[in-house]
């Protein structure tokens, strides 16, 4: 159910320039999603009435084109720090008086649940704002949270404006917020650039707030990865293989075998079944489905195919978007496969590229076989290859689509398929033998 309270605030106008990249640090792809979209997926599970995108010029196009359907979008004209960040967004949530989440769009690795927890310390306590807190042992340059003798939060002082011994502190501000909307927009609106960065800094509204007597509260994360901000390249590597690790976490727990987690890259939307079976350096990518007792592996690439069950797939094997193979299937060494179907129990054992092609229960492709399938004459369709039930096909053959192979028919080996072939017939499509006598000593000037 919605949540008509509460409304998010993911701001994702920086451009990360410590990436050194041409692409905004928040769209780079991780794990098959962009930076941004894992934030946003966590934010939106909590169902809030209004989620609210604060980019910068040079990212709200490339943002808007892809954005899940109510997401809103507002602009930071220029960058001035993170409070004029959430500044810029009050426009679109003019008339908004609930709860209002603030949430960093570079932190991929923050969860439903711990949102959930803040905005529930921040409910319960009736706080005009609720800080998110890590504690960690790795030196990162956040902000710290500074408390009065009664350990009342007092203020974040940001790690460029403290002192020696603030930097001692170990509570530290993850930049994810929960405030009171009328208490946020009153502080924003008594920031300023008063800083080493000569910004307008979100954290200064902590202060401002204790300075008025309202009440403030502090959720610390149990694990304080899930806060951690991405800005350079070494720190997206580090994100990606903790969300690799969740991932596949989840699967295991579920039931399937991943041999070597470490070496598995499962992206967050493919489905195994339980008793599916994963070998080391398999990526795993987009939509594709894996039954149960199917086996991936090792060194296998799938994207956006469906896997029956009991099939074998690998090691060494490319399956590209549209691939389909049925129950007891086989795609074997050095085999790539694109856009076709393959039915029961039919093996493409290996050395082979099948693309744009319906493969019949209980063939056998022999090795080094290819569907040749691209249009000879510009701006006709690929043709499809189309090979019968218990089809056996010879060694290094090659298939000019569109090409009909009827059921139980033999290719001999070596014959290239340009016409369609009856059912049960033997197809020779090759030169006969010629042997020469002598061939190898002959004069140089024959």
């Amino acid at each position: 159910m919605s949540d008509a309270k509460l409304a998010a605030l993911v701001m994702a106008g920086g451009l990360g320039t410590r990436m050194r990249s041409e692409t905004p640090k928040h769209l780079h792809p991780l794990l098959g999603r962009r930076m941004l979209d894992w934030v946003l997926g966590a934010v939106l599970a909590l169902e809030p009435a209004r989620v609210v995108v604060v980019v910068s010029p040079p990212t709200r196009e490339a943002v808007e084109a892809s954005l899940p359907p109510g997401v809103e979008l507002a602009t930071q004209a220029e960058p001035r720090g993170t409070g004029d960040a959430v500044a810029s967004a009050r426009e679109a949530l003019e008339g908004f008086d609930g709860d209002v989440l603030v949430v960093s769009g570079d932190t991929p690795l923050i969860t439903p649940e711990v949102l959930e927890r803040l905005v529930k310390t921040h409910r319960d306590e009736s706080a005009a704002a609720t800080v998110l807190s890590i504690e960690t042992t790795r030196p990162l340059p956040y902000g710290r949270l500074v408390r009065d003798g009664d350990g009342a939060l007092r203020e974040i002082v940001e790690a460029a404006d403290a002192s020696q011994e603030q930097l001692e502190i170990e509570e530290l501000n993850a930049s994810i917020y929960a405030f009171a909307a009328p208490d946020l927009w009153s502080a924003v609106d008594r920031l300023e650039p008063s800083n080493a960065q000569g910004e307008l800094y979100l954290t200064d509204t902590i202060r401002h707030l204790a300075d008025t007597g309202r009440p403030l509260s502090v959720q610390a994360a149990e694990d304080p990865a899930v806060a951690e901000g991405v800005n350079t390249r070494v720190e997206l590597a580090r994100a990606a293989a903790l969300l690799r690790d969740r991932v596949n976490e989840e699967h295991m727990l579920a039931g399937v075998s991943i041999v070597d987690p470490q070496t598995t890259w499962i992206e967050p939307e493919v489905e195994l079944e339980p008793d599916a079976t994963v070998h080391p350096f398999t990526v795993l990518r987009g939509k594709t489905s894996v039954a149960s007792g199917a086996e991936i592996g090792p060194h296998a690439v799938v994207w956006d195919a469906q896997i029956g069950p009991d099939a074998l797939v690998g090691p060494f094997c490319y399956l590209r978007p549209g691939t389909v193979l049925e129950a007891g299937t086989k795609a074997g060494t050095f085999v790539e496969i694109k856009n076709s179907h393959v039915g029961e129990g039919a093996k493409v054992p290996h050395l082979s590229y099948i693309g744009d092609a319906e493969i019949g229960a209980g063939a056998n492709i022999a090795a080094g076989n290819i569907t040749a399938n691209f249009p000879h004459q510009p701006g006709r369709p690929k043709g499809r290859t189309t090979i019968g039930r218990n089809v056996r096909t010879g060694i290094h053959n090659g298939f000019i689509a569109p090409v009909t192979i009827g059921d139980d028919a033999w290719i001999a080996a070596g014959s290239v398929i340009t016409k369609d072939v009856p059912a049960e017939a033997l197809a020779v499509a090759r030169s006969r033998q010629v042997n020469k006598e002598g061939y190898a000593g002959r004069d140089g000037d024959d």
